[in-house]
């Protein structure tokens, strides 16, 4: 007769043996496949800046055009039919519609821009000598009504913030500018992705919901990417609309203080409100600078205009604009935009506000994902 094993029965009372605690080269080998994965993602993310900045680029763009399209598809009575655009016809009228548009305006606003741009060249060593000029009477102020310790200490001080403001342009704007110019050649391929973008959607959309299991993971799944659009599409519209108003606020606000080329300034400064923090600081040097060549007042004047822009725009028109699509603390925004810029640089920076929304997204659907299949449990 064969023997069976022995078994240890456990009476209703009797508690079983606790689980053995997991050893520590366990919990250092998962600790250190944490950071290592962490690590690659970083590192990736890094050497893709570009792919991905190009990607999120057509993607924005996609968003702006997304209302028109649908917009340009409402169907119509015909002949006592409904009818409607097919959405390759509708997408290419709007991109007809939105570049004619462009192509008007620049036709117009490029001669006044030319014209500031080639005087902002040829004024640009009387802007120097004012400048100079400035210096020369300041130093006569200081002889005249300051002791022999404070010139220095005033000299002193008004050299270190003259190195740093150069040391600024050098390091910080010139090297944004000439990025912003790398990334010119790459934004013909934006509408080109946008277009596959818009006419591809609900495809893409399909394909990454069949990633997740059937059931729960499947239904979550869909919720994450639904609040996903309409976090991004909150953004963009929130950063074309900021844009706007940034610039219009700008080029009136310089031209009624007297700063040069107000226009010139007005749009430059709607486009680099797209670029968080790094954008408006230079537009705000640049414009001081050009300002403080006129007279100090206007300097003064700038600043003060400037620094309750972005009161008004930070604090009240802008989180107005974004609604409850993206629920981020100012000081979230800040360190993203700090860590995006030494991630990725330009990319970095106009991917950390997006990048950061998308992951805590991820993470309150993953906790209340846990928290059903707990409450299940």
């Amino acid at each position: 007769m064969e023997e069976t094993p022995a078994t240890v029965a456990i009476l209703p009372g009797e508690p079983a043996d606790p689980p053995s605690p997991p050893s520590v080269a366990r919990i250092t080998l998962e600790a250190l496949a944490v950071v290592l994965g962490a690590a690659l993602a970083l590192w990736t993310l890094h050497k893709l800046a570009s792919v991905l900045l190009l990607l999120v680029l057509a993607l924005f763009f996609a968003y702006v055009v997304a209302p028109l399209v649908s917009l340009a598809r409402r169907p119509l009575m015909w002949r006592g039919r409904s009818r409607s655009l097919p959405l390759p016809a509708a997408i290419g009228l709007v991109y007809l519609l939105i570049f004619g548009s462009l192509a008007a305006a620049t036709w117009l606003v490029l001669p006044v821009v030319g014209d500031q741009f080639s005087d902002l060249a040829s004024e640009a060593p009387a802007y120097v000598a004012k400048a100079q000029a400035k210096i020369q009477a300041w130093q006569r102020f200081e002889r005249a009504h300051l002791s022999h310790g404070m010139q220095d200490a005033v000299n002193a001080a008004i050299e270190q913030s003259t190195k740093g403001a150069a040391a600024a342009v050098q390091s910080g704007l010139l090297p944004l500018l000439a990025a912003v110019l790398g990334y010119l050649p790459w934004l013909v391929l934006v509408p080109i992705l946008a277009l596959f973008l818009l006419k591809d959607a609900e495809v893409f959309r399909q394909a990454a919901l069949r990633a997740f299991p059937v059931g729960r993971a499947r239904w979550r799944g869909n919720d994450f990417f639904e609040d996903v659009n309409a976090t991004l599409a909150a953004y963009v519209r929130a950063q074309i609309v900021a844009c706007l108003i940034v610039g219009a606020a700008c080029g009136t606000g310089f031209a009624l203080i007297g700063v040069p080329y107000a226009v010139v300034l007005g749009i430059a400064a709607g486009i680099a409100e797209f670029i968080p923090l790094a954008g408006p600081l230079a537009i705000a040097a640049i414009a001081i600078l050009l300002a403080a060549t006129h007279s100090w007042g206007e300097a003064l004047a700038t600043f003060a205009f400037l620094a309750i822009l972005r009161i008004l725009e930070d604090y009240v028109v802008y989180p107005r604009l974004i609604g409850r699509g993206i629920d981020l603390h100012p000081v979230a925004v800040i360190l993203a935009i700090l860590a995006g810029a030494e991630i990725g640089g330009l990319a970095g920076i106009f991917l950390s506000i997006p990048a950061v929304a998308v992951l805590s997204i991820a993470v309150r659907h993953w906790r209340e994902h846990r928290r059903d299949v707990t409450t299940d449990g």
